[in-house]
């Protein structure tokens, strides 16, 4: 494996790709601590002094939200709303072109996809609209702002986070938050297109990596500082450690778990060559909906949790229906039967058995001890439904999984350290990582070097083979560089004078 790291700079198109990756992750970082003109970002600076620390992130939702942004909500950062906005534009798509049948054969038309993919940028735009309106609302309620970031309340009732609460600023505000989000989604374009990966994906991923340290340090925290007057307590730190790496062990089991299919191809003469008479696999996997089903629930949850916060009706039992949606008993049932279900329905929608009969009919391909045609259809119907219900036991798990460290850790339940013992989170990283593995190896076999493993090659690194786009030139990667190094020395001048100013 070391190896092959070495070889990656060998490759010169594969070495720029990922340089041109890694300037567009530190931009993105770099817009996370860029707070929205007008929010009082001292405010921020108390409650992080104050609260910060605790670790505490509201309730379920608002620790997602908190992940996925990268912190850029809890900073009133411009890219406070993150990716979401896209993804769930990308998702409500997706269903869309599975379920209407104009979609369906437009996305199979020439030039299809990229109409879907635009239709897709102009719903986003709409979602982040309304988010980001409701977003610049909550930053001017220190009791929506509670929700978010606990104790931020008792700050803002003596200093406002937004001092100058006019019309014209929720304008500038918006506007700058919907910008934030579109520039994100032009920034995982050109990642998928010129760097290495999947843009939207890495962006995601880059944004959850960030809380790691902060997570690390509160753990050490945590386990730690009550060991004298209990020894056991750091024996929790070492179980956590060990439950963390088997977790993530059997996620990527079952992410790469699939079931082969043999597939037995007829011998066909057409003039003097001979095709087919070869076997092949056809791999149905085991988590086949992946992470989408809990990106969707926990979307679905959250609408009314944000409408209820706006509302702002003030009676107990509305307080505990709040409560029980956004953290409580009813916001696990509904997420448990919504991935349970909702999984059934993605592979309903996105696996079409019939198609594949009919194309591997065409084809002069069968299934051995199956006929073609309908019986094939069947089987392969029969099977993948028995497959979504180990994938669907999975990702129940996986999202209950928090919930049974916190229970068993002692911890609350939005505590960042258990953000990575299950959900979302642990998922995306996963995924994440093992895809840019099998592109990075993809080009490293192509340039005939070793890949990362010694014996056999990663699973699956054919599913998404390299980009369609050209690697950056040397000299776009120089401008970025210096870009990225004036911005760099601006923060850090302003990080010093905030310091020593202080001082």
């Amino acid at each position: 494996m070391i190896s092959a790291f070495i070889n990656i700079w060998r490759v010169t198109e594969l070495r720029d790709r990922i340089l041109f990756t890694l300037l567009m992750v530190i931009i993105v970082r770099l817009g996370v601590h860029i707070t929205i003109p007008g929010v009082d970002a001292t405010v921020l600076d108390q409650w992080t002094k104050d609260y910060g620390n605790s670790g505490q992130q509201g309730n379920p939702l608002t620790a997602m939200l908190t992940v996925f942004s990268g912190g850029a909500l809890q900073q009133a950062g411009i890219f406070a709303l993150g990716i979401m906005p896209y993804i769930s534009a990308s998702i409500m798509l997706q269903l869309m072109t599975a379920v209407v049948p104009k979609l369906s054969k437009l996305s199979r038309e020439d030039g299809g996809r990229q109409k879907i993919s635009q239709w897709t940028r102009y719903i986003a735009l709409i979602i982040a609209s309304v988010q980001g309106f409701f977003l610049v609302r909550t930053l001017n309620s220190s009791s929506a702002m509670d929700g978010i970031m606990p104790g931020i309340g008792k700050i803002m009732e003596v200093n406002p986070l937004v001092p100058n609460a006019t019309f014209g600023w929720y304008a500038i505000a918006m506007l700058i938050i919907v910008c934030g989000t579109m520039l994100l989604m032009w920034i995982g374009d050109q990642m998928t297109e010129r760097g290495i990966g999947n843009g939207t994906s890495i962006i995601i991923m880059v944004n959850i990596i960030s809380s790691l340290p902060g997570a690390l340090i509160l753990t050490w925290k945590t386990f730690t500082q009550d060991a004298n007057d209990n020894p056991f307590t750091p024996l929790k730190l070492v179980f956590m450690v060990a439950f963390l790496i088997f977790v993530i062990a059997a996620v990527i089991a079952i992410t790469q778990a699939a079931r082969k299919i043999l597939v037995q191809y007829a011998k066909r003469v057409v003039g003097k060559k001979q095709f087919g008479g070869q076997s092949q696999y056809m791999p149905l996997k085991v988590n086949y909906a992946g992470v989408m089903p809990i990106i969707f629930v926990s979307a679905v949850i959250s609408l009314p949790v944000l409408l209820m916060q706006q509302i702002g009706y003030q009676a107990k039992w509305f307080d505990q229906l709040q409560y029980a949606i956004g953290q409580g008993w009813l916001y696990y049932v509904i997420g448990a039967l919504g991935i349970f279900l909702f999984s059934y329905f993605w592979v309903s929608t996105m696996f079409q058995p019939s198609q594949i009969a009919e194309d591997l009919k065409r084809n002069g391909g069968y299934i051995p001890g199956v006929r073609p045609g309908q019986p094939t259809a069947e089987f392969l119907d029969y099977t993948m439904t028995r497959l979504t219900f180990a994938g669907a036991i999975f990702l129940t798990i996986i999202f209950f999984l928090p919930y049974g460290v916190s229970a068993m850790m002692g911890l609350p339940g939005n505590s960042p350290i258990i953000q990575f013992f299950g959900g979302t989170s642990l998922l995306i990283l996963v995924g994440v990582v093992l895809d840019v593995m099998r592109q990075v190896e993809t080009q490293l076999l192509q340039q005939h070097y070793d890949g990362f493993l010694r014996k056999g090659k990663l699973k699956g690194r054919y599913d998404r083979l390299a980009q369609t786009g050209s690697a950056v030139s040397n000299t776009v990667l120089v401008y970025l560089i210096v870009i990225v190094a004036v911005l760099g020395i601006a923060g850090a001048i302003i990080w010093g004078a905030d310091i020593y100013g202080g001082k």
